[in-house]
């Protein structure tokens, strides 16, 4: 995922409030980043994903949401980091006050690889949520039909654990949660 084609500058959230709402951009240290328009094998496992969560979910006080959806992961002074994972799983409430954004990390980060941004969540994502202290970050790999999940243990991602199409995934952070990748993964 390339630096954006804004001019060289740091950015706020405040910046990136006002930027035209058909554009999609994450901000990451002040630094802005385009997103483009997920495949539709990208948005089939995405579907997919959160259809299990929800399921889940429903009538328990932790919330689902998918792309496109604003997460602050160090709202107040400074704001200069926003993304827009693929799918969030938030069990504070008082994240969701504005109605607009996620402020705070998110429980559970899940993210979909493209080609275009293999790198980038794997390596910039990783560390920035890491950092931010969300407590488990799952990336997925729709061509690979594999699945690495990341706990956050004492501060640090430690032992990814690596599933393939036919596994159920506990989610670490959802006690009774598994999801079912063969369903995930169909196609």
């Amino acid at each position: 995922m390339d630096a954006a084609e804004k001019p060289d500058s740091h950015y706020t959230y405040a910046d990136y409030c006002s930027w035209p709402d058909d554009e999609r951009w994450e901000l990451i240290g002040g630094e802005a980043y385009a997103m483009s328009a997920p495949s539709l094998g990208h948005q089939a496992v995405s579907i997919a994903l959160s259809n299990q969560l929800y399921s889940f979910l429903r009538g328990k006080p932790c919330k689902a949401f998918t792309a496109p959806c604003d997460v602050r992961l160090n709202p107040g002074a400074g704001d200069d980091t926003v993304v827009q994972p693929d799918i969030i799983v938030v069990c504070d409430e008082s994240k969701l006050e504005d109605g607009k954004s996620v402020a705070g990390a998110p429980d559970l980060i899940i993210e979909i690889l493209s080609p275009a941004t293999a790198g980038y969540d794997m390596v910039q994502k990783y560390r920035l949520y890491q950092h931010s202290g969300v407590r488990e970050y799952w990336i997925a790999d729709p061509e690979k039909k594999l699945l690495m999940v990341n706990v956050l243990r004492d501060g640090k991602y430690t032992g990814s654990m690596y599933f393939e199409d036919d596994d159920a995934v506990p989610v670490s952070v959802l006690d009774g949660c598994s999801i079912n990748l063969s369903e995930a993964f169909e196609a």
